[in-house]
């Protein structure tokens, strides 16, 4: 059987739990005062796991020589809701002034390193300028995606109307803090053909579910399998990074995985889930029994039906090798993409200054018409054609031509014959659920799973996440719907994993995501779908403007670029759940920067 570690021996149990420090005084003592265990049920039997025993230190910062001090500013040289960079001689913390409190905290975005101070302050927390993610501003942990790690946390004190920071050097230096998490130090007396806990799909739904337990001080097994033979990576840079090797967009390292004993077992498929007998049923005949089960699976690429579709040199881009490869064939050479996709245009950016040509084929008359609205399609189409992609638009490839069972030319239904060495794919994707389809778990007519706000399937302990589910999107009245971003993947996952431990928690994100094409990003916020209007500021021939999507009277999503951080502040107020109405922002419109802008700080509607 296929796995990323070796199977553990039987051998006697000993378990360590580590739970952050601020969690201890609620789990370690009892009612009269004393230590108390942290109980887990594991099918139906109550175990008992002790905390070791260790004093709180009041100073947090073991090493003294790891530690800067420094005053950073006058108390009245910031006003409430008023962030700044600061430089404490061997790094940058994020100064923060709310309700007439301080607050110090990493001042990069631990996902990809956005300079926190250009992003957005709003009740307590911190959201990044350009993918999203939101980190509470007094303990530094994030709160909504993407990324996986916190920000650290640094001491600040007044003595005589000035603003001290106290941090470690090690903390300014990396600026991301891992949660601290349960640890099992063996896993012993486990049957292998079982686990309290079993994750289908190695995504980060999959993967932030396993973290979010291990947080939450669960110390049973739990089980990660995937049909990639890659521990979880940042698939994203598939098509924004394509060279990238998988080493380099890994999320976590190997060690981290050994460390909180998460098995990630690769290259194994599930081809049934057996409800009535909790069992997943593999491929190769191998049988897993669970206690919990999390179905993460994602979705498949769509091929083409045409002729010659077996043809040499025609990608799908589903894993790194697929990516390295397409970059390898691709230079020099002739390179045809099918489908304006966002795969499908970020593919094409990557490799307009490699390839010798780029052609993109796609049915619609222009790129992300229905994503974006005509007009910022045509300003994004303009925008690859000046970077030498060619579109051959509202026809359909009716053949691959090969030579020596190599591709050599695409035919399109226009007539029109296409030079090609290599030829990408990105023309959608069906989720990844037919295993299910004897299994009793409710799937709809387009065979995506489906939950409720909680991630719960309609069978007891099956929760689904990612990609291949629809759930109940609170910004639109709890609409079911299908969002395969990859912000929300992240979120389905913690919601799942705090369900498991019957948090009762509901998911209530704002969808976010954000492409990137020629060094330019487009980020979006909302649900856009069945949206009737499009109301824009600035310029589209130069690419900065902000458009406002509109169904009625309701703004119910919005895109920029180079407008930043707009979209982070809609998101804002969408989270909080206020409504921006289509005349606040007509209005905005109209009187540009002068207008009134009352919508976006929650004085408004």
């Amino acid at each position: 059987m296929g796995g990323c570690f070796s199977k553990p021996k039987p051998v006697e149990v000993k378990i360590e739990v580590v739970i952050p420090e601020k969690e201890r005084s609620k789990e370690e003592m009892s009612p009269n005062g004393k230590a108390s265990p942290l109980i887990y049920k594991v099918n139906g039997t109550a175990r008992h796991y002790h905390l070791e025993e260790h004093p709180i230190a009041s100073n947090p910062y073991h090493n003294p020589k790891d530690v800067v001090e420094a005053s950073v500013c006058h108390v009245k040289d910031l006003e409430n809701g008023q962030m700044r960079e600061v430089d404490l001689g061997c790094g940058k913390a994020l100064l923060i002034k709310e309700s007439g409190e301080f607050h110090a905290v990493g001042h990069k975005c631990p996902h990809y390193g956005a300079p926190l101070v250009k992003g957005v302050l709003s009740k307590g927390r911190v959201r990044c300028p350009w993918h999203g993610a939101c980190f509470n501003i007094g303990t530094g942990d994030i709160e909504d995606f993407p990324g996986l790690d916190s920000l650290p946390r640094f001491q600040v004190k007044i003595e005589k109307d000035k603003v001290y920071i106290r941090a470690s050097k090690q903390a300014l230096q990396t600026q991301r803090r891992t949660k601290m998490m349960a640890k099992c130090i063996s896993l012993s007396n486990y049957n292998l053909s079982s686990t309290n806990v079993l994750i289908i799909g190695a995504g980060a739904a999959g993967l932030v579910c396993a973290e979010t337990l291990r947080q939450e001080g669960f110390s049973d097994r739990i089980v990660m399998c995937t049909m990639d033979r890659h521990l979880p990576y940042d698939r994203p840079k598939l098509s924004k990074s394509m060279d990238s090797h998988p080493e380099q967009i890994a999320l976590r390292p190997k060690e981290f995985f050994r460390s909180y004993d998460i098995e990630v077992l690769t290259e194994m498929q599930v081809a049934a889930v057996d409800i009535k007998n909790k069992t997943a049923v593999f491929k190769d005949g191998f049988k897993m029994e669970y206690n919990k089960l999390l179905i993460a699976t994602g979705n498949t690429p769509k091929a083409l039906s045409c002729k010659g579709k077996e043809v040499e040199n025609v990608f799908n881009i589903r894993t790194p090798e697929d990516a390295n490869r397409v970059v390898k064939l691709a230079t020099s050479k002739n390179v045809v993409i099918v489908g304006a996709s966002f795969l499908g245009m970020e593919v094409a950016a990557y490799l307009a200054e490699r390839a010798h040509s780029v052609s993109l084929v796609e049915l619609e008359e222009v790129p992300f018409k229905k994503f974006f609205g005509e007009r910022v399609g045509r300003a994004v189409m303009k925008m690859f054609e000046s970077n030498r992609v060619k579109f051959y638009m509202q026809t359909e490839v009716s053949e691959l031509r090969e030579q020596e069972g190599k591709l050599k030319e695409v035919v399109l239904k226009s007539g029109k014959v296409l030079r090609a060495d290599v030829c990408v794919v990105g023309v959608g994707a069906v989720p990844a659920t037919g295993f299910l389809k004897q299994s009793g778990i409710n799937i709809d007519s387009k065979g995506f799973i489906v939950v409720n706000k909680m991630m719960q399937t309609n069978i007891p302990g099956v929760f689904a996440a990612g990609d291949a589910v629809t759930f109940p999107l609170a910004l639109r009245n709890n609409k079911k719907v299908n969002v395969p971003h990859w912000q929300m993947a992240h979120m389905h996952g913690r919601i799942a994993a705090l369900n498991m431990l019957a948090h009762g928690m509901e998911i209530s994100t704002v969808p976010y995501l954000w492409t990137a094409m020629f060094g330019k990003s487009i980020r979006y916020a909302g649900h856009g779908e069945g949206f009737d209007d499009v109301v824009i500021q600035g310029d589209l021939d130069e690419l900065k403007f902000v458009a406002f999507y509109t169904k009625s009277d309701e703004v119910v999503a919005v895109a920029s670029m180079n407008y930043d951080p707009i979209v982070s502040k809609v998101a804002e107020v969408l989270a909080a759940g206020r409504t921006i109405r289509k005349r606040d922002v007509e209005l905005f419109v109209r009187h540009g920067k002068t207008g009134d802008m009352s919508w976006l700080t929650g004085k408004g509607s």
